[in-house]
């Protein structure tokens, strides 16, 4: 009978040790990581494309340890899908005529007609819409762009969310063609409910390249310019401001006053107009410049199995005096 109890007994204790010992840590997630992406863009102290690179002037780093690129590209006008994203909301009514024929001017450059090049459109204002879905045929977004009015807040994040989630895809992304998106607006957001870091991963996880055409103007503050800078730059693109130097060489206020203030181009006049057209069409030539003559890398990371985190990446080129822009990581479970 001591003998059942005390067996009963150390049943018991091994039960209850078992029930309260500290529970083991769960395994991280670990996946194998397919062949990633890497467009670059190379350019010198005074900004102009550097484009006479070969592979063997690059260096590629993953999580700092050293990678064998397998594909090298620098072709011109290599095939792209590009997401338009223009902001509607009221920040963008006073020049929205200008804006339209830019954003018109763009989707031509990028989408000439050859079913290898693909685009859609996206407006955000209070919520983000997609206005076309992927095309090759620019006369449909172009078509859309001239029907659009501004009006209302900014959805900036839910655009970039909606932009890497809900279109339709083309057989090939992002390895050939790559994924790109074009923000024509100020940055700011007042609308979305997407946060920063949300659309931020999705972006990285999508492997898409966010270049931005600011509409800030000279001498304005734009509370969402550090964001836009943001967004393009962890992303290996980059934000042009085509209406900075609109009021440069203006003289202070004192030497030529005005009732509106220093403006040396008045509003509603034709040097005005001219000044912020030239402007943007300069940001328009840039932006297609970088898109069609980006190098681009590929390499299957030598960590075939890590955990389902994000892995940063560094591009060197042995080239002194150059600036090198590219995607700052990935996800390893890339959809």
């Amino acid at each position: 009978m001591l003998g059942k109890i005390s067996l009963a007994l150390a049943a018991a204790m091994a039960m209850f040790a078992q029930a309260t010992q500290a529970p083991s840590l769960p395994e991280p997630i670990r996946v194998n990581i397919s062949e990633v992406i890497v467009p670059v863009t190379v350019t010198d102290i005074k900004g102009r494309f550097v484009s006479n690179l070969e592979l063997k002037d690059f260096k590629l780093f993953d999580e700092g340890k050293p990678q064998t690129i397998r594909y090298f590209s620098h072709e011109q006008n290599q095939p792209v899908v590009v997401g338009f994203l223009i902001d509607m909301s009221n920040a963008n009514r006073l020049h929205w005529k200008t804006y339209q024929e830019a954003a018109i001017d763009l989707v031509t450059q990028l989408l000439p007609g050859d079913k290898r090049y693909n685009g859609y459109l996206i407006s955000y204002s209070n919520e983000a819409e997609l206005q076309m879905d992927t095309t090759w045929d620019s006369e449909k977004i172009i078509d859309k762009i001239r029907r659009m009015k501004p009006g209302g807040g900014a959805a900036l994040y839910d655009a970039i969310y909606l932009a890497c989630t809900r279109r339709l895809q083309v057989k090939g992304e992002p390895l050939e063609p790559r994924r790109v998106l074009v923000i024509i607006g100020d940055g700011h957001d007042n609308a979305s409910k997407k946060s920063i870091d949300e659309v931020l991963e999705i972006a990285q996880r999508k492997m898409v390249t966010i270049f931005g055409i600011s509409t800030k103007a000279y001498g304005f503050a734009a509370e969402g310019e550090a964001n836009l800078t943001r967004i393009t730059g962890e992303t290996g693109g980059r934000v042009m401001y085509p209406l900075e130097g609109v009021y440069k060489d203006v003289a202070g206020y004192l030497s030529t006053p005005s009732d509106e203030g220093n403006y040396a181009l008045k509003v509603n006049t034709g040097g005005y107009a001219a000044a912020i057209a030239s402007g943007m069409f300069r940001a328009i030539a840039d932006v297609t410049g970088e898109v069609t003559t980006q190098y681009v890398l590929r390499y299957i990371p030598t960590d075939t199995d890590v955990p389902k985190t994000f892995r940063n990446i560094r591009v060197e080129v042995n080239v002194p005096g150059v600036q090198v822009r590219a995607r700052k990581g990935y996800f390893p479970d890339v959809p």
